[in-house]
């Protein structure tokens, strides 16, 4: 059953700066857009790379090894060489704290 993880300070994030966080056994990036702040599985689908290592801009996380990108948003893949989206997970603020539904 998914529960609610703090992963940060809602201050730590920088809009379009992947942040690196663990609930568990799970890798997950942290990214601060303009419109809100999403959370998707760090691991590259296509080969293992930390996607929180990449690039991101425009709503698309670029993964470091190979340059596929990912939307922030919904996790679909959007170009070779990756096929596979990547998962998303719930966010919420409250009272500055970031949580993470996982």
């Amino acid at each position: 059953m998914a529960a609610w993880h703090r992963v940060a300070a809602e201050d730590d994030l920088v809009e379009n700066m992947p942040l690196a966080v663990r609930v568990g056994d799970l890798s997950i990036a942290v990214v601060r857009l303009e419109d809100g702040i999403f959370a998707v599985n760090d691991i590259c689908t296509h080969e293992y790379a930390l996607l929180s290592d990449g690039f991101c801009e425009d709503g698309k996380l670029e993964c470091p090894l190979h340059q596929a990108c990912f939307d922030i948003r919904t996790g679909a893949a959007l170009n070779e060489p990756a096929e596979v989206p990547v998962a998303t997970y719930k966010v919420k603020v409250e009272e500055g704290e970031v949580f993470v539904e996982a």
